[in-house]
């Protein structure tokens, strides 16, 4: 089939299928009680993952699509920060026991806005609450234009194991119309000062359909990033959605690729990071064969959480600062996400949860096929529908959607086993969609799936 065809007909917008349901199905919910319930039953031999939520940046690039505002001064982060670490206070009392942790993640926003002993003090009160000496990853988010010495120091001495550098594009003439200028040297510089304190697994974050970017621009990015050896880098589809980010309106709509450009800018990345030695991982990821994430991947245990993909195995996601979405076996909880009011809860002493989604047992079935999907590109359905204790034809309804996509050679399906083809790779959250009983009503609120 033509290359349009296809895309005119599953460049729909669908989820990122960072959880199942999505964050569009959380429920309002007044006071903390269930949530004190969900955190006082986690078992006591059980590891725990960690989100930091840093909701700064000192100036707003205008593709941003993340809960932020821009800090002019430090009287907000500092405020900030004295809320954030009386919300880990009350999560651990909820608890109630000293928990260990295998996974430790900080993003924002701008996690490294916060000064050396900023950083340290909100680290030291994660490791009076929790037990960190059993953490496999502690990773960071940060902006290679505010990444200091100093701070570079501090990252090394809270044994921060993995930073995460924006990168976006290298094209100055693209950085100019995202406000957001960083050149080349700038990303090596922070690069160099990470190295020099010993933290080595360093994760890159790209974008293509970006205004004024051409495939030329994706390519060279990733052919340079790809010669700073990071040990896994991240190619998203920027998401023009303007009515939830009114920022965004700063960007001339006229200037940005038809579905078209995006698509060839997306295979051109794709492929310049594959000749650089990267693997593809589901959707949008791309690592060295050594690193964890590759190897998750050929083991079959990579996850899907609310930071991409990864190898965490913990059930348990607590998520702390405003808007942090948070994972329990039960369900899901999301902070207030408005600053103020978020404090403004945390200093009263209850635990600052706005919404929550409880998953039935429909949801637990249909959110392990569709994280299988965008992890692995292929699920069996059978012992799943047999190990959530559904017939064989339950999900019969979703197959009879992927014929078309069978037909036009996205998808192989023989009984009910389902293979993404390298036809189909980019269209994979279409294809995840199939599975998802909520998308009708929330359909337009989602980015397009390339």
């Amino acid at each position: 089939m033509d290359r349009r065809d296809l895309i005119s007909r599953y460049d729909r917008r669908v989820p990122r299928y960072t959880s199942y349901p999505t964050a569009l199905q959380f429920h309002p919910i007044a006071g903390d009680g269930w949530y004190r319930d969900w955190l006082g039953g986690i078992p006591q031999d059980m590891e725990v993952s960690l989100y930091l939520h840093v909701p700064f940046c000192r100036a707003m690039c205008w593709y941003c699509g993340c809960h932020t505002r821009v800090a002019k001064d430090e009287q907000p982060v500092q405020s900030y920060v004295a809320a954030l670490r009386r919300e880990i206070a009350l999560v651990a009392g909820a608890i109630g026991r000293r928990l260990a942790v295998c996974r430790v993640h900080w993003g924002g926003g701008t996690p490294t806005l916060l000064s050396p002993a900023t950083f340290a003090a909100i680290f030291e009160d994660l490791s009076r609450h929790f037990d960190i000496s059993t953490t496999v990853e502690h990773a960071v988010e940060a902006d290679p234009r505010t990444l200091t010495d100093g701070l570079a120091d501090a990252l090394a001495a809270a044994g921060v194991t993995r930073v995460s550098l924006g990168v976006q594009t290298l094209s100055d003439a693209v950085q100019r119309r995202i406000n957001r200028l960083q050149p080349f040297d700038q990303v090596a510089a922070a690069v160099g000062r990470l190295r020099r304190v010993g933290i080595g697994n360093l994760n890159f974050d790209l974008m293509y359909g970006l205004p004024g970017q051409a495939t030329g621009d994706v390519v060279a990015t990733a052919e340079a990033v790809a010669g700073l050896s990071p040990s896994r880098l991240a190619l998203f589809g920027y998401a023009h959605v303007p009515w939830m980010k009114p920022h965004q309106k700063r960007i001339e709509e006229s200037e940005l690729p038809d579905a078209g450009g995006r698509f060839e800018q997306l295979l051109a990345g794709a492929e310049a990071l594959e000749r650089s030695g990267y693997h593809r991982i589901g959707l949008d990821h791309f690592a060295r064969p050594s690193d964890s994430l590759a190897r998750a991947a050929a083991e079959g245990r990579l996850r899907r959480n609310f930071q991409g993909y990864t190898d965490d195995p913990s059930p348990v996601l607590i998520g702390l600062g405003a808007s942090a979405i948070g994972q329990m076996p039960d369900g899901y909880a999301q902070n207030v996400v408005a600053i103020p009011d978020w404090e403004r809860e945390v200093f009263a002493g209850r635990l600052p949860v706005a919404k929550m989604r409880g998953l039935s047992p429909e949801d637990a079935l249909r959110g392990e096929v569709i994280e299988r999907l965008m992890c692995g590109l292929v699920v069996d359905l059978v012992p799943l529908l047999d190990a959530h204790g559904y017939p064989p034809t339950f999900l019969d309804d979703s197959l009879r959607i992927l014929e078309e996509a069978a037909g036009d050679g996205l998808v192989e399906v023989d009984g009910r086993r389902i293979r993404v083809t390298e036809t189909g790779w980019p269209f994979l959250r279409s294809i995840a969609a199939a599975f998802d009983a909520y998308l009708a009503p929330a359909e337009s609120r989602h980015a397009r799936a390339v």
